[in-house]
């Protein structure tokens, strides 16, 4: 019954830790770049080459408009996969967590419905701020925070409140083993100690290798964006009217 939950509650990025976050909020089509707060653009890149700071059309010098460049390729190469990968790791945690509580209590039990209300408010939270129409990208502020977990502390303690109120069900169920006599009573654990380990097998074979590939998504995109970071800080140093604005934060920086 534990090793189970502990399944669910470790996550398939365990052992890996990326600190990262955005202050503000990233808006990526496919001719732009908006960085945006409360609604408004602070400023937007527009291809690999012009830079516009709070309405004013920056020139720059050559050394300036590489790192731009370089900034804006990696920017509409990253933003598209994160958001994939913000959703996608989701949906693995949603539906690992229900495979296990249904193949407990069944779909019919109240704790399994009190369960699935909240992981499904927990995935509608992800689509809020990992956002992806037919004609941009975007990512909201404070969205990138504990990458290793893709999910924020307030999903995270939301899943995990989930689960505590729904273990009652659970337990309800181990509880109900002992009211029968010892022999029926032997069968049935025998029984649910066959479904766990059935269960913990057949999670493992569909979630184990779509989580190794998100690890290694993750672990790319965590070294993609402390590339990104440092090229930012390089275009802040460089241009004075970006100094302001430190969208990508890594490391220490990370409150």
């Amino acid at each position: 019954m534990t090793s189970c939950l502990l399944l669910v509650s470790s996550s398939c990025f365990a052992d890996f830790e990326c600190d990262m976050d955005l202050q503000q909020g990233i808006l990526v089509n496919d001719n732009q770049i908006r960085i945006v707060e409360d609604y408004r653009t602070l400023y937007q890149i527009n291809g690999d080459n012009q830079l516009i700071v709070q309405g004013d059309w920056l020139m720059l010098n050559e050394q300036q408009n590489q790192l731009l460049a370089e900034f804006s390729h990696g920017i509409h190469y990253a933003m598209p996969k994160m958001v994939l990968l913000a959703t996608e790791g989701v949906d693995i945690a949603i539906s690992t967590v229900e495979n296990v509580y249904l193949g407990l209590v069944g779909e019919d039990h109240t704790s399994y419905k009190r369960l699935s209300s909240a992981l499904k408010r927990v995935k509608r939270k992800v689509g809020k701020k990992f956002i992806h129409t037919e004609d941009y990208y975007y990512i909201g502020p404070r969205s990138l925070e504990n990458v290793d977990l893709l999910v924020d502390a307030k999903m995270e303690e939301e899943i995990e409140h989930a689960i505590k109120t729904s273990i009652g069900g659970i337990l309800s169920a181990i509880a109900g083993l002992t009211s029968d006599g010892d022999a029926q009573t032997q069968q049935r654990m025998d029984n649910l100690s066959l479904r766990l380990e059935t269960m913990g097998a057949e999670i493992e074979r569909q979630v184990g290798p779509r989580a190794q590939t998100l690890r290694n998504k993750a672990k790319w995109f965590c070294g993609k964006m402390k590339r990104l970071d440092d090229v930012e800080n390089q275009l802040r140093k460089s241009i004075p009217q970006l100094q302001p604005f430190d969208v990508i934060v890594t490391g220490h920086q990370v409150n």
